[in-house]
C-alpha cells in the first residue's frame, strides 16, 4: 500500500517514530504540504494521512487511486466527508488521546492567572527582588482557588477530567453539556449539571470543551460575558471561534473579565490583528494544549491502529460512515 503523509511535522517534529506506519506500506512523509502541491504528491496514494491539509471535494476527485484518509487529529473538518463518502472512502479520526494533556493545560492557563508565575519570575529576573527591601513581594493580585466554582461547558471525557482536577483543588463545579442544556441535576456535593444561565451567573471560572457547531460559534459574546460574575477568568482549550474574540477583548481591557487564558483562536496561525493579541491579562499559547509527548506517542499509536484495522477489512474510529 502506497501511504502519504501530507503534515506530519505538528504531530512528530523529529522526536518520535512513524515506524508502526511504515510497516504496513510505503510510506512517504512530507512535514509541510502546502495547497498547490496537495493533488500532486497524493496523486497515487491508496492511503492519506493529514493533520490540518484540507482535503476538499475538488482534491478528492484528483486523487483516483485513494482509498483511505487518516487523520492525526479528533477533528475532522478539514475533510469533505461527504465527498469521501461517495467514494466509498472512510475517513478516521484520533479520539480521546489527549484527554489528561488539555485538562492539564487548561489548569497551566488558569494557574497564571491566578498566580502571575511568569510576571513574578520577570519581576525577579529583572532584578525586582534584588533591590527589594523586603523578603517578597507582588506585582499582581494573587487568587486562591479553593472554594471558587468553576463552571464547564462541554461535559465529555476532558470536561470531567477538569472537574476532577476542579475538585481536588477544593472547587465546587458547574457543567453544562452544551450551550442549550436546561437539564439540572446534583451529581455530588461539590458538582451540579446545571442551565447555561446558572453556569454564566455562579462562575468564577468558566473554562470551555465543546466542540466547535453552529450552537457554538461565538456564543460566549457580549451578552453571555455581561451575564457573567465580574472579574470571573475564562479559559478555552477547545475551539478558537467559539469565543467573539472582539467581545472578549473588550470585556478584558474594562475589566468586567480579570483575566482570560487560550490556547486556541478564529484563525491559526493569527492575523497581527486579532483583538486578544493585544488585550491585557490575557494569556495565549499556541494551540498546544494536545502536544505533550506523551499524548503525541498515543495518538501516533492510534493512527497507527486505525490503518491496520482498514487494511484487515475492520476500519475504526470512522466519522463518515
Amino acid at each position: 500500500m502506497n501511504i502519504v503523509m501530507l503534515d506530519a511535522y505538528t504531530t512528530n517534529p523529529g522526536d518520535l517514530s512513524w515506524d508502526a506506519i511504515a510497516a504496513q506500506g510505503t510510506l512517504t512523509v512530507y512535514d509541510h504540504t502546502p495547497a498547490a502541491l496537495v493533488v500532486e504528491r497524493a496523486r497515487d496514494a491508496e492511503l492519506v494521512i493529514s493533520n490540518k491539509t484540507v482535503l476538499s471535494r475538488e482534491v478528492i476527485a484528483q486523487l483516483p487511486k485513494l482509498k483511505y484518509i487518516g487523520l492525526l487529529s479528533t477533528g475532522y473538518n478539514v475533510v469533505d466527508l461527504d465527498a469521501a463518502r461517495e467514494r466509498g472512502i472512510p475517513v478516521t479520526n484520533i479520539p480521546a488521546y489527549s484527554t489528561a494533556s488539555v485538562a492539564q493545560f487548561a489548569f497551566a492557563l488558569l494557574l497564571e492567572l491566578a498566580m502571575h508565575t511568569q510576571a513574578h519570575s520577570d519581576s525577579v529576573h529583572a532584578g525586582d527582588w534584588v533591590r527589594s527591601r523586603d523578603f517578597c513581594y507582588t506585582v499582581a493580585e494573587l487568587t486562591e482557588l479553593e472554594g471558587k466554582t468553576m463552571g464547564i461547558i462541554g461535559f465529555g471525557q476532558i470536561g470531567q477530567r477538569v472537574a476532577a482536577i476542579a475538585q481536588a483543588f477544593g472547587m465546587k463545579v458547574l457543567a453544562c453539556r452544551r450551550p442549550s442544556n436546561t437539564c439540572e441535576e446534583t451529581i455530588s456535593p461539590t458538582l451540579r449539571m446545571s442551565s447555561l444561565d446558572e453556569l454564566l451567573r455562579e462562575s468564577d471560572v468558566i473554562t470551555l470543551h465543546c466542540p466547535l457547531t453552529e450552537e457554538t460559534q461565538g456564543f460566549i459574546n457580549k451578552a453571555a460575558i455581561a451575564k457573567m460574575k465580574p472579574g470571573a477568568f475564562l479559559i478555552n482549550t477547545s475551539r478558537g471561534p467559539v469565543l467573539n474574540e472582539q467581545d472578549v477583548a473588550d470585556a478584558l481591557r474594562d475589566g468586567r473579565l480579570a483575566g482570560a487564558g487560550v490556547d486556541v483562536l478564529s484563525a491559526e496561525p493569527p492575523s497581527a490583528d486579532n483583538p486578544l493579541l493585544s488585550a491585557p491579562n490575557c494569556v495565549i499559547a499556541p494551540h498546544i494544549a494536545w502536544a505533550t509527548k506523551e499524548a503525541r506517542v498515543r495518538l501516533i499509536g492510534i493512527a497507527a491502529e486505525n490503518v491496520r484495522a482498514f487494511l484487515a477489512g475492520e476500519p475504526q474510529n470512522v466519522v463518515n460512515g
